[in-house]
């Protein structure tokens, strides 16, 4: 009896220092979150409370819904083949999977098609920039022969003749007729709610100290330090939404260049795009020209072709191969589960 009550007590014992060794370990966790450190580096990638909608295009249910009804539905296309959705697929990540866009005729654009994800947080749309606003891209590819191919007037006459989009279109602006400014704001009030899904790193920021691995924190390190990626890829989206050289581009398209001609820092100059989901997102660069993670992590380090126009971010590196990893392992970690979106059920 006196044994077993000594094994008792040893249990006991073991169960006390245990509950300590925890409270300890979670008190160590909560210094580390609640450091100033961690706090400054934390706030950087906070996500944003809502999504902002323009003064002239401000949100409602029933434009939401005519909205994405309106993104993926081919009759938007002069064959009645491809919807927005063709081109900017949920399920890979709001774009393709392609090196450049493909239109109706099967041939491939000068560009990648861009993805949509924190669309709504990007003030000048495009690779160089030439839509001022979400509402003004839509009609380009619609109407474009080598895009959409769907001259306005045709679009807005097959539209008119569905009695379910009259009816859709009346309960989103009021007004007796379709027109094109309507089709735009519907489109971009959906394609504002498109955001990423929650990725490792965001749990990691939030305090969850094993939701990354420790190449992927060393690969923080170096994202913020000596590979200097945070000096465009910034914020809780990963992009400063401006538009530099990084030293890839070689062929006629100069890209911001061509809208700013005198400007020499502008020449062949391109979006900085969001990071997020980027290990899905490949291949890469506005042209499609670099086909892996690794090989952008090269580009990166060599510090691209030396030019006038080059980026002053844009700098030999000298990463090893344990760096490259590790950055590597951190991109990885911005990648969250494909987002699956039913279609809508189309007016008839």
């Amino acid at each position: 009896m006196k044994a077993c009550a000594n094994i008792s007590a040893l249990w006991k014992t073991i169960a006390v220092i245990g509950t300590v060794l925890v409270a300890i370990s979670a008190i160590g966790q909560l210094a580390v979150i609640a450091s100033p450190e961690w706090e400054s580096s934390r706030e950087k990638y906070l996500w944003p409370a809502k999504i902002p909608y323009p003064k002239d295009d401000p949100y409602s249910k029933a434009k939401f819904e005519l909205g994405r009804t309106l993104f993926f539905d081919p009759i938007l296309s002069g064959s009645k083949s491809l919807s927005c959705a063709s081109c900017h697929n949920p399920s890979l990540s709001w774009g393709d999977g392609q090196p450049r866009a493909v239109g109706l005729a099967h041939e491939r654009l000068p560009t990648r098609c861009p993805t949509l994800l924190s669309v709504a947080w990007v003030p000048k749309l495009g690779w160089s920039g030439q839509f001022p606003d979400l509402e003004s891209v839509a009609m380009t590819p619609i109407t474009s022969p080598k895009m959409m191919n769907l001259p306005e007037n045709v679009m807005v006459e097959r539209l008119s003749a569905i009695p379910g989009y009259v009816a859709a279109f009346n309960n989103a602006f009021h007004a007796a007729q379709i027109d094109r400014r309507q089709i735009e704001q519907a489109l971009a009030t959906y394609e504002r709610s498109i955001l990423p899904t929650s990725a490792p790193f965001d749990r990691w920021i939030d305090g969850d100290r094993t939701a990354i691995n420790k190449s992927a924190q060393r690969g923080f390190e170096l994202f913020n330090g000596k590979a200097n990626c945070a000096a465009c890829h910034s914020g809780w989206a990963f992009t400063d939404s401006s538009f530099h050289d990084i030293g890839s581009a070689q062929n006629d398209d100069v890209g911001r260049g061509k809208l700013f001609p005198n400007s020499m820092t502008l020449r062949y100059a391109f979006k900085t795009p969001t990071l997020r989901d980027v290990a899905r997102r490949g291949p890469y660069m506005h042209d499609g020209s670099v086909p892996t993670l690794s090989a952008v992590i090269d580009l990166y380090d060599r510090g691209g072709i030396d030019r006038p126009s080059r980026a002053t971010e844009i700098y030999p590196l000298g990463l090893s191969g344990v760096e490259k990893a590790d950055l590597i392992a951190f991109l990885e970690t911005l990648t969250g589960r494909p987002d699956v979106r039913p279609s809508p059920v189309l007016p008839r």
